[in-house]
C-alpha cells in the first residue's frame, strides 16, 4: 500500500526486491528450489477491464467467499517467491485498515487482495508489451504459458485453497495467453457506462499526477507493479496502428476514446468462454447476478457478508463531448450489454 507512511528501511527493499530484473528473478529460480508447485488443474477466476469498471470490488468479492487464493498486500515485495517470503516475514502482518490511494471508500490492509501478478509479466516479458509510450498485446511463447502455470502453483502452494483468483487490468493484452494457460478459466471482463468510466479514469489521472508529483516512490511502486492506467507514467492501451484523434489526456474525449478502443477490442479478440459484467447491472441487482457470478465460478451462491457493497457513483456529464465518439462508445455499449451475461 504506497503511502508516506513507508519507512526508509521499507522502501528500499522494495526498490531491491523490485526494482532489479536480476534480483527478480533470482527470486524465482530460489522459490522453486525450495518449493513445489501445486497442482493448477481447476476453474480460475480472471477479472481484467479497462481500470474503474469496478474490477477490484469483483475480485473483492470472489475473494471474500474463502475459495480462493489470490496475490495480496502482504506478498509484497517479493512476489515472485510468495513461500519463502512468507517464512521470512512470519504468521500474519499487523496494520489498520485505511482507504486506498485511489480514494474512492474502499479500505484496505496487508490482507486485502491487490493485483500485483503484473510483476511475473513484466520481469519476464516486458519487452514484448511495453513501450516508451503505451503498451499493446501480445501472445507469449510456450516457455512462458508454462513458466507462468508454474508462478501461479508456487501461489497455490501457500494456502489450502486450489483456485487461483486474479484480478488483473493488464490482461487484458494477453486473455489468450491466460486460456492456453488454464484452459477451464473463468474470464470476466467487466465494463461501465462509457461517459461515466471515461469521468472516472481522468479524475484518477489527475489524482495520481498530484500524488507521483508529492511522492516519487509513489510513482516508482505504479511502475514496479506494471500499472500505467493513470498518473506520471501513464501509458494508454495501443490495440492497433490508428494513430489518436485526442493525445491529451486533460480532454475527456481521450478517455473516451481509450474505452472505446480497449472493449472493440475485447468484443472483438476476446476467448469465446469470456464473461462480459455490466457494472451498472451488478449496482441494480447485486444479489441475482452475483448468484449467476457464483454458479458460473461453482462456488456457493451466498453472497459474502464481507463483501463489498456495489453502489452506482456515475456522475451525470455535462461537458460537451465529440458527437461521432459519443455515438461510437454508445454503440459499443449497446453490443456489451446485449452480449453480458444475464441473471438466472
Amino acid at each position: 500500500m504506497p503511502n508516506a507512511n513507508y519507512s526508509f528501511l521499507e522502501r528500499t527493499l522494495h526498490r531491491v526486491a523490485l526494482g532489479s530484473n536480476t534480483i527478480a528473478e533470482a527470486s524465482f529460480d530460489f522459490e522453486q528450489s525450495l518449493f513445489r508447485p501445486a497442482e493448477v488443474g481447476g476453474r480460475h477466476v480472471f477479472v481484467a477491464g479497462l481500470a474503474r469498471s469496478g474490477s477490484t470490488v469483483l475480485m473483492r468479492r470472489f475473494h471474500a467467499s474463502g475459495q480462493f487464493r489470490s496475490l495480496q498486500y502482504s506478498d509484497m515485495p517479493f512476489v515472485l517467491m510468495p513461500g519463502m517470503w512468507r517464512r521470512m516475514r512470519g504468521a500474519g502482518r499487523s496494520g489498520e485498515q485505511q482507504q486506498r490511494a485511489h480514494g474512492d471508500g474502499l479500505l484496505v490492509d496487508f490482507e486485502s487482495p491487490e493485483s500485483l501478478e503484473e510483476v511475473f509479466w513484466r520481469i519476464f516479458t516486458g519487452n514484448r508489451y511495453i513501450r516508451d509510450h503505451y503498451l499493446r498485446p501480445g501472445d507469449m511463447p510456450e516457455d512462458i504459458v508454462e513458466r507462468f502455470r508454474t508462478y501461479v502453483g508456487l501461489i497455490l502452494a501457500t494456502s489450502d485453497s486450489q483456485r487461483y483468483l486474479s484480478k488483473n487490468n493488464n490482461n487484458i493484452l494477453r486473455l489468450d495467453t491466460i486460456r492456453k494457460a488454464f484452459p477451464e478459466v473463468l474470464l470476466l471482463i467487466p465494463f461501465r457506462e462509457p461517459l461515466a468510466q471515461a469521468d472516472s479514469l481522468r479524475r484518477q489521472h489527475r489524482r495520481f499526477l498530484e500524488i507521483h508529483q508529492q511522492d516519487k516512490f509513489a510513482l516508482q511502486y505504479m511502475q514496479w507493479l506494471g500499472h500505467h492506467e493513470f498518473g506520471g507514467d501513464h501509458r494508454p492501451f495501443v490495440f492497433d496502428d490508428q494513430p489518436r484523434k485526442w493525445t491529451d489526456p486533460e480532454q475527456l474525449e481521450y478517455w473516451l476514446e481509450s474505452w472505446v478502443q480497449c472493449y472493440r477490442h475485447l468484443l472483438d479478440t476476446a476467448p469465446k468462454q469470456s464473461v462480459f459484467v455490466g457494472y451498472e447491472a451488478l449496482c441494480d441487482a447485486p444479489q441475482e447476478n452475483w448468484q449467476t457470478l457464483a454458479k458460473l465460478a461453482q462456488i456457493d451462491a451466498a453472497l459474502p457478508e464481507t463483501a463489498d457493497a456495489l453502489e452506482n457513483k456515475n456522475r451525470p456529464i455535462e461537458a460537451e463531448i465529440n458527437g461521432a465518439l459519443r455515438q461510437e462508445a454508445a454503440k459499443i455499449y449497446d453490443r456489451l450489454t446485449h452480449r453480458a451475461f444475464r441473471p438466472i
